[in-house]
């Protein structure tokens, strides 16, 4: 079902640019407000494993087949992940933006979890790799996710704690 990959495949490419350009363009819009970056030498590092999973994915993906428990599961954290983009609305980025004394969000998911965000991206990163079968890079792209995430939660728990 070569198709279907490149369809799944084209449709995850297309969330993440989409998303991308909303996040950019939140930033700009909270940095315009007073608001500062915070933790940005890390930044670098989650879009080198966020782009080497989608590559990675392209390149062994096509041509294997396809599982659907774990697609019906990655379809269904879309769900979650748009419940946390439209919670945080305009506050929503990719980065760590700190708009000074703006109360944090508590909110849909954050009452419940202070970082929802991150529990979607770890199932993602985890799920779609399983769709095709690929559980060695499921596996490979959630360590490396991991590792960039403790210093991603630290950065960002240290600043809202400082900006609060």
């Amino acid at each position: 079902m070569t198709w279907l990959a490149y369809v799944i495949l084209t449709l995850v490419t297309l969330q993440r640019l989409g998303e991308l350009m909303l996040a950019e363009r939140n930033t700009r819009r909270l940095l315009a407000q007073g608001a500062h970056e915070v933790g940005r030498g890390h930044y670098p590092l989650i879009v080198a494993v966020h782009a080497g999973w989608l590559a990675a994915l392209w390149w062994l993906a096509p041509g294997q087949p396809i599982y659907p428990i774990p697609l019906l599961l990655f379809v269904a954290l879309q769900a979650a992940r748009l419940w946390v983009v439209s919670t945080l609305g305009r506050r929503w980025t990719t980065r760590i933006i700190i708009l000074p004394k703006a109360p944090l969000v508590r909110a849909g998911p954050y009452r419940w979890v202070n970082h929802p965000n991150y529990l979607v991206v770890v199932g993602e990163i985890a799920l779609l790799p399983l769709v095709f079968g690929l559980w060695a890079l499921a596996l490979a792209f959630s360590l490396l996710n991991a590792a960039v995430l403790l210093v991603r939660i630290r950065e960002e728990n240290k600043a809202l704690a400082a900006a609060s």
